[in-house]
């Protein structure tokens, strides 16, 4: 660096000068470079100390030496350099225990003593903080997690002590937090769990105790999570699953001879199992032999499952749904070795073949058995009632054909069968009516004939689902006066029928436009709605309206159990030979106790009739629910307009057209309902204005702010009249 001490380039703004062999010391001459805005010097042979005159550069932006052999403390000098963002000083000699006001300051692999200075939490604009491999000691100031930029933390390789601060969620845009090789005490902050952006988390050699915080679970962009060699204790909770983990599953870990659980579920792993998971000398029982939990679902695991996993005599839980494994299932048989077992899941493989009638001699524990979508073939196995203890079968989504085998009445425990879209054929056995505590049938999308037997005795039932089958089918409906009635109807093909599907739901056939006018007392085309078979009088849509409100008062207000349909919308409203309205298909109905005001569920309505709101990520649904589908109903019938009509998009629906046009009814109806011509138009306008007044009623956001169905009847009874004066 001799030749730069008589460097003269006053207008320079960069010198780079990086990855050379350059000797000696730093000339202060470059401290006369006063528009130098970047000094690169790193990956040299530099020696001495920083020159103290380095805050002449008052320019500068970057600095940055790393890897060199530089001693000495750094200039405080450097402090009053505004202008600086970006220092790099690492790999070097350095001592002392000042450090920088910077976006950036990496002072690793040097050897800095003391603490680290409580001031570095006043560098509000700092992003990256590299510290690691010094001797740092004491505790991390607790002003440091307040940086909120800070985004990249390394203090890994010191003497730091004490316990991680719980302070550090001020950090919400931290990606990496790296404290590894230290001697951190305590628990694992819960508060962790709230940097939602962190990618990288290393806590690994402290001495760290207690659980694993379950809010782990939370850092949904974690990708790599290190906290071995401590002295951390607990079950691993559940919630740190569901990663993006790839590659195989190491064959080495068979040599984990104490190993209970494995649980690498909803990652992107390939390849097939290790043998070494059945691979168990029964002599020794080495290896896995304690192993109680194998979950791998969700992953790319391909091959035939092997019969050796049969060895793992302590297993409770086999998971190995939503791969793609093939074969045969022969492996089911020699599970019988597995006597703990209680939950077998194998549902989403490609296994195609048949299911063994061996199944029926799974091991008498088995709680739940889950084999939906493995594309199997022929009968279900009769000897599959031997599962005594079975609360949950599905073997939904195959090819099966055949009957409902009787033995199911055998699973006096069965709280959810699971059958649905498969080819069975037959009637549904009596002997699932003594199932006391089943409480979801789903049966639906089969080929099943024949009469509907009594669910009576079933006083667990909260979902029944028999559609798209050739059975009879008994549709819960209510008249006008909140009579219960029974109302049986043939069904000969595998659709439900929705004779006037395009606006209003149907009758048992189709309606020609003929039985329509008879129906109407020959109220002539200009008093009906539209043309064809879509035409009804304005007076008749009223009363069938108030006929699906009354029905609905029926099931929220009288029934001995809240019934909540989940599913109102056209195609479930049925007309009778007399054009009453009855409510049917009650195949995601939820009954709630009088105690229940909501309940939570997986299965939605349609879109567009469902309430946005209690049909979110958590599916909460209540009678409200339904309100607010009979006023989307209700909007739908008098405007003859969809929910899903290609006019609404974006924020527009159909709900906030009716809003904005509120003081505007004759721009909303149907106009064959309302015409400025009519006699009788302030009558007419008042009645529909009434009618869409209680259609936004029963539709606000806030379910509580909704009218309940028994205060919706007594409105559009109060309508009807103004139609009849």
């Amino acid at each position: 660096m001799e030749e730069l001490k008589q460097v003269n380039c006053k207008e320079l703004q960069q010198l780079n000068l990086f990855n050379n062999k350059l000797v000696g010391g730093i000339p202060e001459a470059i401290c006369n470079l006063s528009k130098l805005e970047e000094l690169y010097l790193g990956n040299n042979q530099l020696i001495g100390e920083i020159p103290k005159k380095m805050n002449h550069l008052q320019n500068l932006k970057v600095l940055s030496f790393p890897m060199n052999n530089l001693t000495g403390s750094i200039p405080a000098t450097i402090f009053n350099i505004s202008s600086l963002l970006n220092i790099s000083l690492s790999n070097n000699n350095l001592s002392g225990s000042q450090c920088i006001q910077l976006q950036v300051i990496s002072l690793a692999y040097n050897d800095f003593t003391g603490s680290i200075p409580s001031g570095i939490g006043n560098l509000v604009e700092l992003q990256r903080l590299s510290l690691q491999n010094n001797s740092f000691t004491g505790e991390i100031p607790q002003l440091l997690f307040n940086i909120s930029s800070l985004r990249f933390l390394n203090l890994a390789v010191n003497n730091l002590e004490g316990e991680i601060p719980s302070n550090l969620s001020h950090c919400r845009e931290l990606r990496v937090l790296s404290l590894s090789f230290n001697q951190f005490t305590g628990g694992i902050p819960q508060a962790i769990g709230s940097l939602s952006n962190l990618e990288e988390l290393y806590l690994s050699h402290n001495k760290l105790t207690g659980g694993i915080p379950r809010e782990i679970g939370n850092l949904s962009n974690l990708n790599i999570l290190q906290l071995s060699s401590n002295g951390i204790s607990g079950p691993i909770p559940a919630e740190i699953f569901n990663n993006h983990l790839s590659g195989s599953i190491p064959k080495e870990i068979g040599n984990l001879s104490k190993l209970e659980k494995i649980y690498l579920g909803t990652n992107s792993l390939i390849g097939s199992i290790p043998t070494s998971f059945g691979s168990l000398p029964s002599s020794i029982g080495t290896w896995l032999s304690d192993l109680e939990g194998l979950f791998i679902a969700g992953n790319e695991f391909s091959g035939i499952i092997p019969m050796s996993i049969s060895n793992m005599s302590k297993l409770t839980v086999l998971g190995l749904s939503a791969n793609s494994f093939t074969g045969n299932v022969g492996f089911l048989t020699s599970l019988t070795n597995c006597k703990f077992l209680k939950n077998l899941w194998i549902g989403n493989n490609p296994f195609k073949g048949t299911l063994p009638n061996s199944l029926g001699n799974l091991p008498i524990a088995l709680e739940s058995f889950i084999a939906s979508a493995c594309q199997f073939r022929g009968t279900i196995p009769t000897r599959i009632g031997n599962l005594t203890n079975l609360i949950w079968l599905d073997l939904g989504a195959n090819d099966l054909t055949g009957s409902i085998p009787t033995t199911l009445g055998r699973l006096k425990k069965l709280q959810k069968l699971h059958i649905v879209g498969n080819r069975l054929r037959g009637s549904i056995p009596n002997d699932l009516c003594h199932l006391k505590n089943l409480g979801y049938l789903h049966l639906s999308s089969n080929k099943l004939s024949g009469s509907i037997p009594s669910f009576g005795n079933m006083k667990s039932i909260t979902t029944l689902d028999l559609s798209k089958n050739l059975v009879s089918e008994f549709v819960m409906a209510c008249d006008k006066n909140n009579r219960t009635q029974s109302w049986k109807t043939k069904r000969d093909n595998m659709e439900i029928p929705t004779p006037i599907d395009s606006w209003l739901p149907g009758t048992h056939e189709k309606i020609s436009h003929q039985q329509l006018l008879y129906a109407t007392n020959d109220f002539g085309e200009d008093n009906l709605i539209g043309k064809g078979s879509q035409g009804m009088f304005r007076f008749r849509i009223l009363n069938i309206m108030i006929d699906v409100a009354s029905a609905l008062e029926y099931l929220h207000h009288d029934c001995s159990s809240l019934v909540v349909h989940c599913d109102l919308k056209p195609n479930n409203v049925l007309l009778d030979d007399d054009m009453v309205a009855h409510v049917a298909d009650f195949g995601i109905t939820k009954l709630l106790t009088k105690t229940e005001s909501m309940q939570q569920t997986k299965t939605l309505g349609t879109i567009g009739y469902m309430a946005p709101a209690e049909h979110g990520s958590d599916g909460i649904v209540s009678t409200k629910s339904d309100v607010y589908s009979y006023g989307i109903l209700l909007m739908e019938v008098f405007s003859r307009k969809k929910p899903m009509d290609e006019m609404f998009t974006g924020d527009l629906t159909l709900k906030t057209w009716v809003e904005s046009l509120s003081n505007s009814v004759i721009q909303v109806v149907d106009a064959n309902l309302l015409r400025r011509e009519d006699e009788d138009l302030a009558t007419k306008l008042s009645c529909l204005s009434s009618i869409m007044a209680l259609a936004l009623a029963c539709t606000t956001d806030s379910p509580e702010e909704r009218l309940n169905m028994k205060d919706a009847v007594v409105e559009l009874k109060k309508s009807r009249m103004k139609l009849l004066m």
